[in-house]
């Protein structure tokens, strides 16, 4: 793991250019995080720059949260162009299960464009692998039970990697548990969608793409559980989130990650 901790380091090196085709409501956080850990963000909803911007761009973020008609054609395109420049690119499916329009789109998405990671909490990946989730809303349902078969098999399927946010978070190809965290994640919007920034904010900084995700998972859980140490009421636990992940550094990580592979410590 200890090699894997390099990363935060080269990511504030390297400042990568992350463009987002994102919601409308976590954008600006999004924007933020991915400041916080040392990246550049850059959004767009033009149809006119696509060619252009992916091309200067180091990685690619899809979020389909905020469902617009107009601009669902510019996501499929900027997917196609990342895959053109072979920028990695990665998909956050918000709320996949909740309509017909949201579950149609994704499989356009996933038919049309070859993803390096799909991020999104077990819910949505349980959708995905063809898994009733009882139409529940788009937040994640998560019981706690070990759900890596269920997120071996979505990343077999779709081959690529996959990450599932949860009690404990999942990363297959090899399946990486991350036991780091705080249950005031999930009374705030948008810690999935700044996760999914994380993450594509390390995709051109690592050698490999698990590396990326596991790195990108690890700095929300990290920072997310060392804002909690002294039970802060909200609005002051979200400010000490983002004064986390900038702070973030390799002694933090090798302090406070908890992660299995495969089930060994």
């Amino acid at each position: 793991m200890v090699k894997i901790f390099d990363l935060i380091d080269k990511v504030k090196d390297i400042n990568p250019l992350i463009l987002h085709y994102t919601n409308n409501v976590t954008i600006t956080d999004c924007a933020n995080a991915t400041l916080a850990i040392g990246a550049s963000p850059l959004m767009s909803f033009s149809y006119e720059e696509v060619d252009d911007i992916v091309k200067v761009s180091s990685a690619v973020v899809i979020n389909i949260g905020t469902m617009n008609s107009q601009i669902l054609d510019l996501f499929v395109l900027a997917g196609k162009t990342a895959n053109k420049y072979n920028k990695p690119v990665i998909l956050d499916p918000v709320g996949v299960f909740a309509t017909k329009a949201r579950s149609e789109f994704t499989n356009k998405l996933l038919n049309e464009v070859k993803f390096d990671v799909i991020r999104g909490n077990i819910s949505e990946i349980q959708f995905l692998g063809g898994l009733d989730v009882n139409g529940k809303g788009v937040d994640s349902f998560d019981d706690g039970s070990d759900s890596t078969h269920i997120v071996e098999s979505v990343a077999k399927k779709l081959e690529c990697v996959v990450v599932a946010s949860g009690k404990i978070d999942l990363i297959s190809e090899t399946t990486y548990k991350i036991q780091n965290g705080s249950s005031k994640l999930k009374f705030i919007t948008g810690t999935g969608c700044m996760s999914t920034s994380l993450i594509g904010s390390f995709l051109p900084c690592a050698d490999n793409i698990i590396d990326a995700a596991v790195m990108g998972t690890l700095a929300m859980s990290i920072s997310g559980e060392i804002a909690d140490k002294e039970n802060p009421a909200i609005g002051t636990y979200k400010t000490l989130l983002f004064d986390n992940l900038f702070l973030l550094n390799k002694e933090t990580l090798e302090t406070y990650a908890r992660v299995d592979i495969k089930g060994i410590n």
